[in-house]
């Protein structure tokens, strides 16, 4: 960076996609793995299309046209907006596709409809026409390709994948005010499960999940931004908060070929969750359960015929379950009718094996091998002939991702990819080869074809070619590490300003999550893109991250520091942090400021009233101000119920400081955010007004819980901005 380095644009501060995101994404192999199929924009714009590439060559080309222009916010409809909102997508275009498991055909679903195109160069079909209809949400195809099974109105369908009518699956839901084949909200917002439907192996039977939520209290979202002249729009959702009741679910199963549900018992306890699930290669369904308290997790399977559940496992921690998606059935081999399994029993996530009966057989990563003070973090594939399985994690790092292989009969894990940084791989389906989708502090992502044996390249399919990287010219930031009051060992990145500014101590904002099952300090582009900290420095100010105790990826301990007093250690650590940098010269303790969103906007809130010696100035953008107010999953598996730990929830709460407000303090929301609701900032002002403290407020009377249209993201880069010029 030089010393004339301009400031950043607000333009370029809030557009997406962000400099040096516009590497492909979604990697699939078809079904023969003749081809590398992904969503991609030339323009590096937002709108992606289905394009491919030849696993033999590299070439690049077009696979998939859409008509019209795909999906745009404008034309989807509310549940699909909910469900991108779930997800956190902002891409548009074509934004979903997905290939059949043995013949090259492929299936997208698109504002109107579902299509279908049956390999390369063939016309693009229409199978579900929802032109004039309700959506057809999360189509699947049956595991021969032949058919397509979708939700619509709450049943679920099934549309013949050439040419027929549709027909209607399972019956008598809306009518009991119920959903059938649909993730329920706190599966889709917190368990990382967004289906709610899945084909049995041979195609004949149908599991799903029937969810009840009319015993749960509507939360009303009026949309106070639009015209007198439009009709009042007003949404109600039905919310479960912390400590009180969540959905009922049942797990059926019924033959595609029409006839009764079979019920599946789920155990005796009523208040559970149903985390993942699926079928067994011998044709049982299977399902994860977890308790309220998500202390306990059963994995069972299920007598079709009876519905009667026996368990292969259960896991148990004092801490928490963390869930994953590593549960893999082995189908051949000498362990045939056994299966992988991911624990965190060590007090880090690793692999294990067990028997048909679920018998514990060894473990495959960590200890006896190593240390084992790591994580996995993905299953990607297991090569059942051979004995190996493919995993990611942070053997090497806990600041970065690579891919490993590892026996089934035990031994030391071994690397395959050798570029530092974050690896995020797809597997082909011979084990032969694989994506590589690679980024690092000093590389926007780019994305290889390489041999899975040894990680050699086999072509380049997207070498980064954003013309911005070149103008702005973004400075990765430097890493620190620095132990906290504990002596816990804490990791950190560094925005230095430019050279013109001196060598310190600089005005210090603190850019903040500090949330369980999340980290930000990593060897990843993600962290150098991060737009409003490359701005800040450039403006004169150092900007500081850090994760604190409570983050992820530094073991179970590490993370459930936190457990039943939120806003505690979190606290405590980013103060250390702050008091560091003041000891090295580069931090003036007199102007210190605070940033963050959701879980951050708590953590800027309660730094600034928990800490007014440290903190001067919080910007606190969708902030959780009380636990009580926010979803039972998320909530409770940290927390417990507010009736269980009141002393917990009352010292947690941001509303509990407001008296201690000194500095400046800006409160940052959506009014129809139903995730954060606005009612939480809405309880903190109550507190400030009762307490006669003075506060600012920046509303977005069309956002939800992240801004998403341009003109509000530069609107409020720039309030930020000058917020922290005023009072910083």
């Amino acid at each position: 960076m030089t010393l004339t380095t301009p400031p950043i644009p607000l333009e370029d501060l809030a557009r997406y996609p962000l400099p040096g995101f516009t590497a492909p994404g979604a990697f699939a192999f078809s079904p023969d793995d003749r081809l590398v199929t992904c969503l991609f924009s030339p323009e590096h714009s937002l709108v992606r299309q289905l394009y491919a590439f030849d696993a033999a060559t590299g070439e690049r080309r077009r696979l998939l046209t859409p008509p019209g222009s795909g999906a745009l916010e404008e034309n989807l409809s509310r549940e699909e907006q909910l469900r991108r909102e779930r997800q956190r997508m902002l891409a548009l275009g074509i934004t979903h596709y997905a290939w059949a498991d043995t013949v090259n055909r492929l299936l997208t679903p698109l504002p109107d409809g579902i299509y279908i195109q049956d390999g390369e160069g063939a016309a693009l079909r229409k199978v579900v026409d929802t032109s004039n209809a309700a959506p057809a949400l999360d189509p699947r195809f049956s595991p021969d390709g032949e058919t397509v099974a979708y939700v619509q109105e709450d049943e679920i369908f099934l549309v013949p994948a050439t040419s027929g009518e549709p027909r209607q699956l399972t019956h008598g839901a809306r009518q009991a005010g119920r959903t059938h084949g649909l993730a329920d909200y706190i599966a889709q917002e917190e368990m990382g499960r967004e289906r709610g439907y899945w084909w049995s192996p041979d195609g004949t039977w149908m599991l799903f999940e029937e969810v009840d939520e009319a015993h749960i209290p509507l939360y009303h979202i009026v949309h106070q931004g639009k015209e007198f002249a439009e009709a009042p729009v007003e949404e109600a959702h039905r919310y479960p908060f912390a400590g009180q009741p969540n959905a009922h679910i049942r797990l059926g199963a019924i033959p595609t070929a029409g006839g009764e549900v079979t019920w599946l018992e789920l155990g005796p306890e009523v208040d559970i969750y149903l985390a993942r699930a699926g079928w067994l290669p011998d044709g049982r369904p299977w399902a994860q359960v977890e308790n309220r308290e998500q202390t306990s997790l059963e994995l069972l399977a299920f007598d079709l015929t009876t519905g009667q559940s026996s368990r292969l496992l259960q896991e148990t921690s004092p801490v928490w379950i963390n869930l994953h998606d590593m549960f893999r059935p082995v189908k051949s081999g000498p362990y045939a009718g056994g299966f992988i399994w991911a624990s965190e029993r060590s007090g880090f996530q690793h692999l294990y094996l067990y028997d048909a009966a679920g018998k514990l057989l060894r473990s495959l990563t960590g200890q006896p091998y190593d240390d084992g003070e790591w994580q996995v973090d993905e299953l990607c594939g297991v090569d059942e002939v051979r004995g190996l399985v493919y995993f990611t994690g942070s053997k090497d790092s806990p600041l970065e991702r690579h891919l490993y292989v590892a026996g089934l009969e035990g031994g030391a894990a071994r690397r395959i990819t050798q570029q530092p940084g974050m690896h995020a791989v797809t597997l082909d389906h011979g084990l032969r080869q694989f994506v590589d989708l690679y980024d690092a502090l000093e590389s926007p992502p780019s994305a290889a074809l390489r041999r899975l044996e040894d990680g050699a390249l086999l072509h380049s399919l997207y070498a980064n070619d954003d013309q911005r990287l070149e103008r702005l010219q973004l400075e990765p930031p430097q890493p620190v590490t620095l132990s906290n009051r504990h002596g816990d060992r804490l990791h950190g990145l560094l925005f230095r300003p430019p050279a013109a500014f001196g060598d310190g101590p600089f005005p210090l904002i603190v850019d903040v999550y500090g949330g369980p099952h999340a980290q930000l300090v990593i060897n990843g582009w993600r962290t150098t893109a991060n737009m409003s900290a490359q701005a800040f420095s450039r403006l004169g100010y150092l900007v500081f991250m850090l994760d604190n105790r409570g983050s992820y990826h530094r073991g179970l301990a590490f993370e459930g520091a936190l457990k039943h007093h939120m806003g505690s250690p979190e606290v405590d650590d980013q103060v250390d942090g702050v008091r560091w940098l003041v000891e090295q010269g580069l931090a003036d303790p007199q102007r210190v400021g605070i940033t963050g969103w959701s879980y951050g906007g708590y953590m800027a809130a309660i730094c600034l009233l928990r800490a007014p010696e440290t903190f001067q100035v919080a910007v606190s953008g969708a902030p959780v101000t009380d636990w009580d107010g926010y979803d039972t999953h998320y909530t409770e598996r940290y927390m417990g119920t507010p009736q269980s730990n009141p002393d917990g929830y009352r010292d947690s709460s941001v509303l509990a400081y407001a008296d201690n407000l000194q500095g400046h303090l800006l409160l940052v929301h959506g009014l129809i955010d139903e995730n954060v609701h606005f009612r939480h900032t809405a309880r903190l002002i109550n507190a400030l007004i009762r307490a006669r403290k003075k506060y600012d407020l920046l509303l977005f009377p069309d956002e939800r819980h992240m801004p998403r249209r341009l003109e509000d993201r530069i609107y409020l880069e720039q309030f930020i901005q000058e917020y922290f010029k005023t009072n910083l």
